[in-house]
Parts: C-alpha cells; structure tokens; sequence
C-alpha cells in the first residue's frame, strides 16, 4: 500500500508539472495567435510601438545569443578540462574555482547586469575611447558587444557544470588504456574523452544559451533598448531584444491594454526560440549517439 501510495504521488507531481507547463503555452498561444503572423515577424514596430512587428528585437536577440556563444562555450569548455583532467583531486586552486563557480551561479541576473556597467562600460569601454579614440565615445557606452559578454558570464557557471559532468561520464578505464599505449594526456583527451562525452557538452551548453536568450536583467544596462528603427550595425550599436520587448510592452507602453496581443505573441516567438534551441541539442545528442553506435 505503501509503495502504490508512493508512485500515485510522484505520477500526481508529474502530471502537475504537465498541467501547468501546458496552461502557460495554452494561454500565450490563445492570446498571441490573432497578432502571430509573417509580417509580425519580418517587420518594424509602428506608431508608437503600438502597431507592427519584432523584426529589430529578433535580430538583435539573435545576435546576441551568437556573439554569446562564442564568448562563453570555449571558455567554459576549457575550464571543465581543466578541472576534470588535469586539476588534482586536492588541488586548493581547483576547489577554488569550483566554489567560483558556484557562487556565479546562484548571484541574482540584475547584479551581472550591474556588474557589466561598471566594468565593461565604464571601466572596459571608456579606457579603449580614451587609449584608442582620443576620448571620442564609442564602445563606453551600452551596446551589444557588452550586453553579449555580460551575458556571457551569467550563462558560464551553467556551462562549466554541465560540460564537466558530461566529462566525468566517460569511465577512467578508458583514459588509462590510452596513456598505456602511448597516448598522450592531450591525445588521450582528444580522441578519447572528448568524443565520448560530446553529446552531453553540446546538450549542456545549447541549454545554457538557450536560458540566455531569455534572460532580461544583465542587458538592462549594457545595450537593450526601448525602439531603434535601424537593425545593429556593429558590436558597438545599440539593440532589441525579445525579452526587454515584452518588458516594455507590459509597463511602458503607452497603451498596454492595446499592446496584449503584441506581448503575448512576441513571447511566443521568444517560447519557439528557446524550444528551438532545446530541439537542436536534442538532435545533436541523438545523432551523436547512433554515430557512437
């Protein structure tokens, strides 16, 4: 009796979990259907952000998350090596990191945000117009190469964790018969670990980047802004994106009564990005592994 109680109550949790993802999508799929379209998509917002499309924040959101990736997926994947392969069990430094990292992790998203105002853009960024641009104002101010960097470092705890618990899968009988036939440590990490364990980094860090295309806080200082009528031209512009999009829609609009539909079907869109990227990694883990077979 005991035991059947027990799994009714883990089903009940399951289907609760199912029930409450499935009235979210229902209800932004019902309020945002009459508003999604092409022309929603390929276009700029129009009169007063009122009426028009997200075509700027789904460029710019895009952008962002590119420029993200290549600034955090090689540092985070190498720091995983090092911890997992060539850091000592009771190396300090190597506890260290590892309490870095944690506490990154659980730091709340608006104190990276801050963080990347004082120290890309006014540290970082008003040093390089002073040094390089003879004091003219460029890159010290807020943009998306910032934004993207910022975003970087929220997005670099998930990373490391995710990508070193993918590392430790692959059993260290097999790193032993490498180094005994002559491998070396990097061959060994090369053509052994990093093959078998790549389905899970790929999985952790598209997963990680996705939780980052929908994150808010770190770009309110660093580059997000209200309307632009001209899409990004460099790192050092100014941008859209998505989820400040429906920040804006929700507490600034001049009419957010009349603005729903534009909320509700621009977090659809943001929802389909991030599903997106969580089929992509899916996908990549599936095919990597009936490779592997």
């Amino acid at each position: 009796m005991k035991g059947k109680l027990f799994v009714g109550i883990t089903q009940l949790a399951v289907i609760l979990i199912i029930a409450v993802l499935a009235v979210v999508l229902g209800i932004i799929i019902y309020e945002g259907r009459s508003k999604f379209s092409w022309e929603f998509i390929s276009t700029f917002p129009t009169n007063g952000m009122t009426e028009g499309g997200i075509f700027p924040a789904l460029i710019g959101t895009f952008i962002l998350v590119i420029v993200m990736s290549i600034a955090a997926v090689p540092f985070g994947t190498i720091t995983a090596l090092y911890l997992t392969e060539y850091a000592s069990e009771k190396s300090k430094f190597a506890a260290a990191v590892r309490f870095s990292v944690r506490t990154l992790a659980v730091v709340p998203s608006i104190i990276f945000g801050l963080f990347g105002l004082g120290f890309f853009i006014q540290f970082v960024g008003t040093g390089a117009d002073t040094v390089f641009n003879g004091g003219q104002l460029r890159w010290g101010q807020p943009n998306i190469l910032w934004a993207s960097l910022t975003m970087s470092l929220l997005t670099l705890p998930v990373i490391i964790v995710s990508v070193e618990e993918s590392l430790k899968t692959i059993p260290r009988e097999l790193r032993e018969a490498s180094l005994a036939l002559g491998a070396t440590k990097w061959q060994t990490i090369r053509k052994v670990v990093l093959p078998g364990s790549i389905s899970g980094i790929m999985t952790g860090t598209i997963l990680a980047v996705s939780r980052g295309a929908g994150e808010v806080a770190p770009i309110l200082f660093t580059g997000a802004a209200y309307y632009l009528a001209t899409l990004p031209g460099s790192l050092s512009d100014q941008f859209m994106n998505l989820g400040y999009h429906i920040y804006i829609m929700s507490t600034q609009s001049s009419d957010v009564e009349k603005t729903m539909p534009i909320q509700f079907a621009t977090t659809l869109v943001l929802l389909i990005l991030t599903l997106s990227l969580n089929i992509v990694a899916v996908m990549i883990r599936s095919r990597i592994r009936r490779k592997a077979k």
